[in-house]
């Protein structure tokens, strides 16, 4: 997770503005909400970022979508 301890006042808010109060904007090529520049702000990897951009891409979802799906399958997988 990403370290946000040296944040100054503004820069908190201005974190807190593009992540809380922004409109989301749903888009299978990573733009709009949960785009790679929040992604990274949340402390995914570049690794993890290069994946779901991918995969929302190619599958023409958004990477929230992709997250919510892997989550659902790990989900489904430990219930057995």
């Amino acid at each position: 997770m990403a370290d946000y301890t040296d944040l100054t006042d503004e820069e908190y808010d201005a974190l807190d503005e593009e992540l809380t109060r922004t409109t989301p904007k749903l888009g299978p090529n990573g733009t709009g909400f949960l785009n790679q520049r929040q992604m990274r702000l949340l402390g995914f990897t570049n690794t993890s970022v290069n994946y779901l951009l991918t995969k929302a891409m190619a599958n023409h979802k958004s990477p929230a979508h992709i997250i919510d799906e892997m989550i659902c399958e790990r989900i489904a997988v430990s219930a057995n």
